[in-house]
């Protein structure tokens, strides 16, 4: 009867074994090894609780008629939910029934059959008289509860346990530990998993304890309490148990340090029993917890500890902590602490923290350059992937808290050398590890300049200026590409000129320019990081924004470092100050080698070509403040003036005349130039500065090469000078007369003349000031600057000879070479799609006289022209560097004609330099340096002259040329090219070549002849004007009917017809009647689409009354030719069936034309009667539908 009616209320005063059952049924509540001993119980509980329950029945009724309040069981199954809420509210009403239960509990004045009731439940003596025996019901669950390995178990029981002890205070807290060990014993038979829950449910018991807050409150009321003491000693015991206990141990005692008191840390927890031999042991075995739990408690008492032993430094203060002794004796802890990845240890963030305070004094400095000497550097880098990990970790950490001067001391050279070890091996365990530390380090300077600088001089130097060229990454490139500020752009700057002078700093950029040097040997190891620098410099101006003001600062200061590095050197002392300037200038104490200083001379000519190319400089060029030119030639004199400066290499006197000329001649032109208004005469002399200074630099880098040059252009300025002078007290402008142009001709002679390799920004100074004088180029200097184009350094002798035949064969595109070929003809057809490679001479050769001529070229005018080229000749003669080299002056050549061009559109010498350039590509051979030759010519004519909206429209140009340019093209688009059978021994790269340059050329003439077509067609010029050009056009459609070597395709005819209707219309009778009487039936038939084409646009199939009467009469002018070819088609009807059928298509085509306008009947009667049959024969069908129209018509009438 009691069983059951314990079981209908479900209270806790249930029999025992029942009450075990019910919590069988939680047994996720539980831990294994706790139910294996309930399971080895029940047979003793159920004897016991039957003799109670016989013995004791009468008192049992009474004490249930007392009716302490009831205790609901069935929440603690909400202490396992997955939501905390949940948890939550179960743990607040099992807390508050129980407090319910407690207080009726001690009201109760007869506690002895409660007692017996308690006695069946405990079977026990756990000191927990005081309770209630829902309570102490509820405590034993609360432990079983813990040990849980299910999710959400352990976090509701240990919260459900923590806030029991804290809001009873009938829990004794010695009988609770005493419970703890008890209950959560672990016995010799539990193996894996059972013990492990017993421990962490102890742990977590242990944990709830601390939090409760009653072992401080128990020192508030008695400080000799041996509680606490007790707990610690439990703790640590726990602890010493396992490792992965050790660190949760130490975070429990903490929870009780941080409540306590000093006076209660040095009294309670340090004379706690096993934690003196804990500490001391520490050291040995490498425990980080001892480390961390000492400390903290350090940090907490005042004085020094005995029981800390050699774990703490004594006396203890951040230096003593952070020395390298100190550090090296804790070695092990340190190394030890990794037992806890992929989480970073406790210990850790604590020592970040002391390490770096908020405020940083001197010493910190030191402290932190002797842990990472230390700890990260000494242990963990030269240890396992672990440890390395580690110390990525650590890292993460400081960066933080870490100042801007720190960080050249934490980027040291072995964390960098394991950074690229790491990033040059993909596949390394570590890879993913420091892919994060890099971008967290890379986050962490994105919007800071400093420590941006920072970053960058670390990676730079330590890695020897190869930090992206190892690791394959874009990482400096992309930081430098983040300086867009003034203040940046000086700052890396700065550090970069440091570095190159003391080695102590390093910096960023574009390591490409610079393995090129490696490459070839002329930059060694040692010399690589300043050759980076000197690279990289440049490029700091790459992404600044700011206004012209800030952005000259910036630039005088690359100028002057590359200045001073690259070309001199102090002879007594590193260190030279000039009272001139007020600067001090700075050297390396090593000599700089010959190859950086090269590299300087070239940076410093790039970037002075740079910044003064016109369209940027003129907004400069008003002031000496902000010229960067006049800059430069002061810094050059006072540095050269100075006896104990050195240049970088000693001068022969012809050198140094050159470099004193230039200077003496820029110093002139700057002079005029201030005089001078924003105009086109000071851009002029602004450009001609700019050259020499850059020439000057190219005197120095390559001696004995440029001073002839030098003096020529000196020469020129001298009279440009002049010439800007005159025209400034006349006040107009007299640049089109002859002396002026002459002078012009005489400055483009000599700027082509330059040596041939010539750096780049000589190249685009030349450009430059070309730009400025190509309006003055007479037609005489065109003629010269285009005959180089067609000079050959393999046949000088022939070029020699030919020097007064230049001009009349300037137009002759046609004499183009034409091979014996073997044609494969089946049944009167060939196939055209066959490869066109090769080609023998032409039988004729098309030289005609052009309008333009060099007969009034004197002799000095023909030496200046050929100058250099013969000085190429004489020196390098049949040598494979005079081709390359007269190569390079025909680049140099190319650039400026595109030049002239540009600023001469529409005028008529443009059709002079299209018919040189594009004889040059006809001529040239298939060599790799002419095949680029050929395709800079390719774009020029395509880009700046064929394709070119405004079109050469002078009044003068003749007719006659354009007709002869256009014979030319129209007889070199028709040369056929294929496949000789004696050209099986050129390669297969040969003749793909061959074969792709033959399609080039047939690409020009056919462009050229729309280009030329075009002209003709915007000079309205009348019928009777065009004669000639229609002549030229039937010439060209005879070819293609009567010659099988004739590569005219049908389809260009068919464009140039589509373009201009006066041609299509004058040249229809033509087409039929060449197409009718064709020698090759395939000819025929390839010509049909061109006739239905040509017929549509003049004879449309749907036409207004006013247009349909000129199509008939034009349709009826042509029936009997139309009759003769159908003739021709049906009475030689091909064989294929794809030809037939286009045959029929283009009948029934003609005979729907032909009804439309309504001439069927003057049609047949045109066809006669042998057509008639032919086609009544092989038309059939289309013929009676055609004539089937006729008695319509009839009948509609």
């Amino acid at each position: 009867m009691a069983r059951q009616e314990k079981k209908q209320n479900s209270t806790v005063l249930m029999p025992s074994n029942k009450k075990i059952k019910m919590c069988n049924n939680k047994d996720a509540d539980m831990g294994n090894g706790v139910m294996e001993r309930i399971n080895k119980r029940k047979p003793i509980d159920m004897e016991r609780q039957c003799s109670v329950f016989e013995n004791d029945e009468p008192r049992r009724k009474r004490m249930d008629s007392s009716c302490l309040p009831e205790f609901h069981i069935n929440v603690f199954k909400d202490l396992a939910s997955a939501d905390s809420s949940v948890r939550e509210a179960a743990v607040e009403s099992i807390v508050t029934e129980l407090q319910e239960v407690q207080k009726e509990y001690h009201r109760l004045k007869d506690m002895d059959l409660v007692e017996c009731g308690l006695k069946l439940e405990a079977q026990m003596d756990d000191g927990l008289d005081n309770c209630a025996p829902s309570l102490r019901y509820a405590l034993r669950r609360m432990i079983y509860g813990v040990s849980s390995s299910r999710e959400y178990v352990r976090q509701g029981f240990a919260l459900g346990l923590t806030t029991l002890v804290a809001k009873i205070p009938s829990i004794k807290v010695d009988s609770l530990l005493k419970l703890i060990v008890n209950l959560l014993d672990v016995s010799s038979s539990m193996k894996g998993q059972d013990v492990k829950d017993c421990l962490l449910g102890r742990l977590f018991a242990y944990g709830a304890l601390a939090r409760s807050d009653r072992l401080a409150n128990e020192w508030l009321v008695d400080k000799d309490t041996l509680h606490i003491k007790g707990f610690t000693s439990a703790v640590i015991s726990l602890a010493r148990k396992k490792r992965y206990l050790q660190e949760p141990a130490v975070s429990i005692i903490l929870e009780i340090v941080d409540k306590l008191p000093a006076e209660a840390l040095l009294d309670h927890i340090l004379e706690a029993p096993g934690i003196t031999q804990w500490f001391q042991e520490a050291v040995d075995v490498g425990n980080p917890d001892a480390l961390l739990l000492a400390l903290k408690i350090r940090e907490k008492i005042p004085i020094d500890s005995t029981s800390f032993g050699n774990l703490l430094p004594n006396p203890f203060n951040s230096s003593k902590l952070f020395s390298a002794d100190y550090l090296s004796s804790i070695v092990n802890c340190v190394k030890e602490s990794t037992y806890c990845q992929p989480r970073i240890h406790s210990l850790w963030p604590f020592l970040v923290n002391t390490l770096l305070p908020d405020a940083i004094i001197e010493e910190i400095a030191k402290n932190v350059q002797c842990f990472c000497e230390v700890v990260i550097e000494g242990s963990l880098l030269v240890s396992s992937h672990d440890r390395k990990h580690l110390a990525f970790d650590i890292m993460l950490l400081l960066l933080p808290r870490l100042p801007s001067s720190f960080i050249p001391i934490v980027l040291s050279y072995k964390l960098i050398k394991c950074l690229i070890d790491v990033l040059s091996t993909k596949d390394s365990w570590l890879y993913k590890v420091v892919r994060r530390f890099l971008k967290e380090l890379l986050d962490w300077v994105q919007n800071d300049d400093v420590r941006r600088v920072a970053v960058i001089v670390a990676f730079q130097k330590h890695s020897n200026g190869k930090f992206d060229c190892i690791t394959k990454t874009r990482t400096i490139r992309d930081l430098m590409a983040k300086f867009k500020t003034e203040t940046g752009c000086m700052l890396i700057v700065e550090n970069l000129n440091n570095l190159f002078l003391d080695e102590g700093h390093v910096d960023d950029s574009e390591i490409s320019s610079i393995e090129e040097y490696d490459s070839i040997g002329l930059v060694d190891d040692a010399d690589f990081l300043k050759g980076w620098i000197i690279e990289s410099l440049p490029g700091v101006l790459k992404h600044l924004k700011s206004d012209p003001e800030a952005k000259f600062r910036v630039q005088k200061e690359i100028l002057k470092f590359l200045a001073v590095q690259g070309l001199f050197s102090a002879s007594f002392f590193n260190e030279v100050f000039s009272f001139e300037l007020e600067e001090k200038f700075r050297w390396p104490k090593a000599i700089t080698s010959s190859a950086l200083c090269r590299m300087c001379i070239e940076k410093l000519q790039s970037l002075l070509a740079n910044v003064h190319k016109v369209s940027e400089s003129r907004s400069l060029a008003n002031g000496l403040q902000n010229d960067l030119c006049c800059y430069f030639t002061r810094l050059f004199r006072t540095l050269y003036n100075i006896p104990s400066v050195l240049p970088f290499r000693t001068l022969n006197d012809e050198d140094e005349q050159a470099v004193e000329k230039l200077l003496e001649m820029e110093s002139k032109l700057y002079k005029e130039e201030r005089n001078c208004d924003l105009n086109i005469d000071a851009n002029k002399l602004h450009a001609l500065r700019c050259m020499l200074i850059l020439l000057l630099l190219q005197v120095l880098l390559r001696p004995r090469e440029f001073s002839d040059a030098a003096s020529k252009l000196i020469i020129c300025c001298k009279n440009v000078s002049a010439a800007c002078c005159d025209l400034s007290s006349n006040g107009e402008d007299d640049l089109d007369s002859d002396p002026a142009t002459e002078l012009t001709d005489v400055l483009v002679d000599t700027l082509v003349s330059l040596p041939p390799r010539s750096s780049a920004p000589i190249r685009s100074a030349i450009e430059q000031v070309f730009r400025y004088f190509c309006g003055n180029v007479t037609d005489d200097g065109l003629m010269r600057m285009l005959r180089i184009i067609k000079k050959d350094a393999r046949h000088p002798e022939a070029d020699s000879e030919d020097d007064d035949d230049d001009d009349e064969d300037a137009n002759n595109l046609g004499a183009e070479e034409e091979e014996d070929v073997d044609e494969a003809e089946s049944n009167g057809e060939s196939d055209d799609s066959e490869a066109l490679v090769g080609a023998d001479e032409d039988d004729e050769e098309l030289n005609e006289a052009s309008d333009d001529s060099d007969g009034g070229m004197d002799d000095e005018a023909m030496f200046r022209m050929d100058a250099y080229i013969a000085e190429i000749f004489k020196h390098k003669a049949g040598g494979e560097t005079a081709q390359s080299q007269l190569v390079l002056l025909k680049f140099r050549v190319l650039s400026l004609l595109e030049i002239y061009l540009l600023e001469n559109q529409g005028k008529p010498q443009v059709l002079t330099v299209y018919s040189n350039l594009a004889q040059s590509f006809v001529d040239l051979d298939t060599s790799e340096s002419s095949e680029q030759l050929g395709q800079r010519i390719w774009g020029i004519l395509q880009r700046k002259i064929l394709k070119e909206k405004k079109l050469p429209a002078d009044g003068t140009m003749q007719l006659s040329v354009l007709e002869s340019l256009l014979e030319k093209n129209l007889k070199l688009a028709s040369k056929s090219f294929k496949i000789k059978k004696s050209t099986t021994t050129l390669s297969k790269k040969e003749l793909l070549a061959s074969l792709n340059r033959r399609k080039l050329i047939g690409s020009l003439a056919r462009d050229s002849t729309y280009w030329i077509l075009k002209i003709i067609e915007a000079r309205s010029y009348s019928e009777s004007e065009l004669k000639g050009v229609y002549g030229i056009l039937k010439c060209t459609l005879v070819q293609y009917f009567e010659s099988k070597r004739s590569g005219i395709t049908p389809a260009f005819v068919k464009e140039i017809f589509r373009r201009h209707p006066r041609i299509r219309q004058r040249l229809l009778g033509s087409l039929l009647r060449k197409c009718s009487s064709a020698k090759s039936d395939f000819r025929r038939v390839e010509a049909l689409d061109l006739v239905i084409e040509v017929l549509k646009s003049l004879v449309p199939m749907t036409c207004n009354r006013s247009n349909r009467h000129a199509s008939k009469k034009i349709l009826k002018r042509h029936l009997r030719i139309l009759g003769r070819l159908i003739k021709m088609l049906v009475t030689r009807m091909p064989e294929t069936k794809s030809k037939k059928t286009e045959v029929h298509k283009f009948c029934g085509k003609i005979f729907r034309m032909i009804s439309t306008q309504g001439l069927t009947k003057a049609f047949l009667r045109c066809l006669g009667p042998d057509a008639h049959a032919a086609c009544e024969s092989q038309l059939g069908p289309l013929l009676l539908n055609f004539e089937r129209n006729i008695v319509e018509t009839h009948m509609a009438h």
